[in-house]
This record gives C-alpha cells, structure tokens and sequence, in this order.
C-alpha cells in the first residue's frame, strides 16, 4: 500500500515536528487517563463511604398511616425478595438528650441488633464499647462519635432522653460508633424495646430497611416491595445527590480534558498543514504521474491518523503507569463523606475508549489539510519553487 509507505516518509523526514505533536498528543491524553483513573477511584470511594453505609431501599407506612403495622410478615416476605441480603425493622422517633448542662436533639432508633448489622454494618463502626451490649442491658444506647463529643459523654455515661407525648427514659452509653457522615452528631441508636417504651407504641416500626447484593438492582427490588402495598424507595431515590455530585464532577472532567486533547490535536493540524506546504512539488509529481487525488487525500488523512494514534498510545502508558506509581491521592484532610484519599484504578476500557477517541479526533482533524493537499493544481505545484 503505497499511500502507507509515502505517508511514513514524510513523517520520518520531519523527526522533529513528528516528535513533538506526538509529545503534544501524548502529554493531553495521559492527563485524561490519569484524571480519569482518579474519576473513577473517587466515584467508588463516593459509594464505598455513602451508598454501602445506608439501606439500599427504604420501606415506609402506607399513605395516612405513621407505623408499618404488621411488619412480621412484610419483614418475611422482603427476605424472600432474590437479591435481599439484609432487613432491619426499625422504630425511629425524634428525642432531646441531656447530660449534666448540655443537651442535643436527635433522632432514636430501635432495632434489632443483628438484623440493623446486616444492612448497615454498625458494628464495623464501633470504636469504643460494644454494639451487641443493646441486647443485653436495658435502656442502653449507642451513639456517634460527634454526638457523644457534643454532650460530652463517654461509655458508661447516663444520657436523659425526654420528649413531649414520650415517657422519658435514662439511657447508658454502652458503644460509640464513627461512620464519618453528618448522622453520627445526630442518630443514636438503641434497642427496639427500649424506643418502644419510650415512644409508647408496640407491635409496630416506622420503617424497614433493606440492603441487596448488587446496589443497582435496588430500584428494580423497591418497585417488587411497591408491589406488595407498602411504598419503598431505592438510595438513588432517597439520596439523589450522591448522583448529582458524581455526574457533575464526571461531565465537567470529561469536557475540560476533551478540550485539552483537542487543542493538542490542531498541533497536529499544523504540522500536516507545513507538510503539504514543504511537499507541493512533490505532491504535483505524485499527480502528474497519475497518483488520484483520492489517494493524495489518504496520505494524509493517515499521517494524521498515526500520529494520533502514537500519542495516544504513549499517552495511555505515561497516564497508567503513573497513576499505578501514585497509588491513591491523599488530600491529608477528609474532604466529603469521610472521604480524605482517593484511589487510582485505571481500567481497561477507559483506555480503549481513550486511545480510539483520539484516534479518531485526529483522522477527522487531518481531513482538512489532506484536502488541501488533493485540490493542489499538479502544474503549479510543480512549477513552485
């Protein structure tokens, strides 16, 4: 194939220029690579810290009641849902603690120690006390490792709970637990018989909670809870800017970066635009020797191509191979959601995508100058000094 061996010619002729809008390829793309790895390591640490720390589906009370009634059954029927791992019954209801001269308003939850662990895996959390020690001491309470530094208390303590229209109670703090989100200052946690003393109900909860093997399928599992009575609703229902935030960051990455290899691609523009001004004699020769213009055309289109396609390479392993190298990105302080390092994960089809993305960005930046080069005139080309 002619056009191939012609087109490799001029490129090897002009070793400098050649090198340098590979260089120029190579650089753009290999921040795109390593931004993108880091994308994708934030967006699992954003669903490691936020999405695998809550209910993947949340069941609620039927319109105009406040309580799931008969919860048994419902609790039974959802664990026999394909997929659910874990139920929790739970019974939530608003209280103000006070210890010694300091107070908080928060929000009490009863539950049932092992099926609670099985959702959201509080006893992962724990970092002082015990979780299970619910089970066994009456009127006992955990609580988040904020709220326990705003009332100032430690395990052992004794905590007042009151509220209008509840029976107060004198709870211990026997665990206190960091999840690293905004509801360790506001959640406490305590038996179900305890919230049931306290509120004055029995035989009902407030809400059940739910966790699948595969967080994706939580919509598809809450529209098989709806279908049973009893409204429930998938985390990207109940937490729709953790969506936000990650389509956000995503599109904005994308688009900068985007531009950067575009602007590096008129570099090559530029280059295949000297060639063909270096080469017009050679081009009306090529012409007068009966060359078509359409393979004129190919010449540089793959010239081009190519070096689109070596900087993309080179781009893909400068990028890869330091994100490797750098491991995760810590920024020494948390930023969001617990979140103060970022993993690196560079996958393989990112880097596909990327290398045939800018492969094809340049084939399609090449067409311009190639055409140019077609149109030349062959006797005036050749008559050009």
């Amino acid at each position: 194939m002619y056009e191939l061996f012609i087109a490799l010619r001029h490129l090897t002729s002009r070793r400098r220029q050649t090198i340098f809008s590979v260089l120029a390829v190579g650089l753009a793309v290999m921040l795109l690579v390593w931004s993108q790895a880091m994308m994708v390591g934030f967006t699992d640490e954003m669903y490691s810290k936020t999405v695998d720390r809550m209910a993947h589906v949340t069941v609620e009370p039927q319109e105009d009641e406040d309580y799931i009634h008969l919860y048994r059954k419902l609790t039974e029927d959802i664990r026999g849902i394909d997929g659910v791992v874990g139920v929790s019954p739970v019974l939530a209801g608003p209280a103000t603690f006070e210890y010694k001269d300091k107070n908080k308003n928060v929000v009490m939850q009863g539950i049932q120690v092992d099926a609670h662990d099985s959702v959201l895996h509080i006893n992962d959390d724990i970092v002082e006390g015990s979780f299970r020690d619910l089970e066994v001491s009456s009127n006992s309470v955990v609580v988040g490792d904020a709220l326990a530094e705003k009332l100032d208390v430690e395990i052992g303590d004794t905590i007042d709970a009151s509220f209008p229209e509840a029976n107060p109670a004198a709870l211990k703090v026997v665990g206190i637990y960091d999840s690293g989100t905004p509801l360790d200052e506001t959640l406490a946690i305590t038996s179900k018989s305890t919230a049931q003393g306290f509120l004055d109900v029995s035989n009902v909860v407030s809400s059940i909670l739910v966790r699948v093997d595969d967080r994706e399928r939580a919509q598809a599992i809450s529209e098989e809870i709806d279908a049973m009575g009893y409204p429930a609703s998938g985390w990207k229902e109940t937490n729709p800017e953790i969506i936000q935030t990650l389509k956000l960051e995503g599109t904005s990455n994308s688009i900068i970066l985007s531009l950067i290899v575009i602007i590096a691609s008129f570099g090559i523009v530029s280059t295949l635009f000297m060639v063909v001004m270096e080469k017009t004699k050679e081009i009306g020769m090529l012409m007068a020797m009966g060359v078509p213009r359409r393979s004129i055309m190919m010449i540089f289109v793959m010239e081009s191509g190519i070096l689109g396609l070596l900087g993309a390479v080179l781009g893909v392993a400068l990028g890869a191979g330091l994100a490797i190298r750098m491991g995760s990105y810590d920024y020494g302080m948390e930023v969001m959601a617990g979140i103060s390092s970022i993993p690196f994960v560079v996958r393989v089809q990112d880097a596909v995508i990327i290398v045939l993305f800018t492969f094809l960005l340049n084939l399609i930046a090449g067409i311009y100058p190639a055409s140019r080069a077609s149109k030349l005139n062959p006797v005036e080309a050749i008559g050009r000094e």
